[in-house]
């Protein structure tokens, strides 16, 4: 038998094998949404909307593929989310207050300051302030894909604290899912929820770590969630976080055994990145743009979701880390300066996944501001990709000893 290598290396393994998978789904995510917006503004368009509208399922979920799409599978989505949520937190990035408190902060600011300029073009519109959270998240697979075309000048640092900065930032779009995009509540369901829920705990309280009965309750409480006004995605977040995770010392690895959560979690990211996201992306990113103008884009929504973006984000993940270092509660990552935490700031404007998500969400009944809130998350998250790469192509050194 040869001898279990060092949990540091192990560890490392891990990461690159997190960050291979995320830069490359990345990649595809941006092809996919490439291709969306081919075949929506070419004679191709009918066969895209014949194939968007596509019924699936029995007569009472009989729905089209978008639908399916949006709140099937993003729930396997979410699950993911919640499962990477509860290992950085038990045994990763976020389990360590020195590495947590700058991610953290930065996540907090970056989402306030881009709802708050929201805010200030959009704050006469009832309507349009539906979408106020539409630009404050950070879509990790579009930006670590972007990074990824930097290779091996970017600092194994900037990765971390980029992903740890989605990591929370998604944690906080879960909690605005939940508290803000959730309506007509119907009480039985939400009763039988709670009682699924229960029952998982319960599971965790009997120390049972087999995935299957977690996976089965899970699928019931989608079901639950679905009826009860409550967005069906919500159960994937609950039932990811009452997967066990005992190891933990977090080390993903063929030659040890996993905890449940580490398993699911290493079989879903394939899928989810390779499959499920660029998926998504066909669906919802195809906007037609035969109308569209220039000046169209300078409407309060598209131009309030672009600015939050493009200057919301890094502004107030820049500032954050600033305020932080200069009061010592923090101190920027081995290998970046100022310089390149602006860089990593633009990359985090990069909205695309999460933000085209709680577009849908928030004008699910009103098809022209859906239609400004994809312009402007996909104008925006285009920009934050060009000049984020650039800026950090002439600031990074020319090699990393990542």
């Amino acid at each position: 038998m040869h001898p279990r290598p060092p949990i540091l290396a192990r560890a490392r393994r891990a990461l690159s094998e997190f960050f291979r998978l995320e830069a490359a789904g990345g990649l595809l995510l941006i092809a996919a949404a490439a291709m969306a917006m081919l075949f929506a503004n070419s004679p191709l368009v009918h066969a895209y909307e014949i194939f968007r509208d596509t019924p699936l399922g029995s007569a009472d979920l009989g729905k089209s593929l978008h639908w399916w799409v949006n709140d099937g599978l993003m729930a396997v989505f979410f699950l993911l989310v919640a499962l990477e949520i509860k290992r950085e937190a038990l045994s990763g990035q976020l389990s360590n207050r020195d590495q947590l408190v700058l991610p953290v902060v930065c996540a907090i600011a970056g989402v306030a300051m881009p709802a708050l300029l929201f805010t200030a073009l959009n704050h006469g519109d009832a309507d349009a302030m539906r979408g106020w959270a539409i630009p404050t998240a950070t879509d990790i697979a579009f930006a670590l894909g972007v990074l990824a075309l930097l290779g091996s000048r970017v600092p194994l640092g900037m990765k971390l604290l980029l992903s740890t900065i989605a990591v929370a930032d998604d944690m906080i779009a879960i909690l605005i899912i939940a508290l803000f995009y959730s309506q007509g509540l119907w009480w039985p369901a939400l009763t039988g929820a709670a009682v699924v829920i229960a029952a998982m705990g319960l599971l965790n309280r009997m120390q049972v770590t087999r995935l299957m009965p977690y996976l089965l309750l899970g699928a019931v409480l989608w079901a639950l969630v679905l009826k009860s006004g409550v967005h069906a995605t919500l159960a994937g977040v609950v039932t990811g976080l009452m997967i066990p995770h005992i190891d933990t010392r977090n080390d993903i690895d063929d030659e040890i055994e996993h905890s449940a959560l580490e398993t699911l979690e290493h079989a879903l990211h394939s899928w989810v990145a390779y499959a499920i996201l660029p998926l998504f992306a066909f669906v919802n990113a195809g906007l037609a743009l035969g109308g569209m103008q220039v000046s169209d884009l300078l409407a309060p929504l598209p131009l309030g979701i672009a600015l939050g973006l493009l200057v919301g984000k890094p502004v107030g993940i820049v500032l954050a880390a600033l305020l932080m270092r200069a009061a010592g509660f923090a101190r920027f990552p081995d290998g970046m300066d100022l310089r390149s935490m602006l860089g990593l700031g633009v990359l985090c404007g990069i909205g695309f996944t999460m933000s085209l998500f709680v577009g849908g969400l928030a004008f699910a009944q009103a098809p022209a501001q859906y239609a400004g809130s994809v312009a402007g998350v996909l104008a925006a998250s285009c920009i934050a990709a060009i000049v984020g790469c650039a800026w950090l192509h002439l600031v990074l050194p020319k090699k990393s000893a990542s």
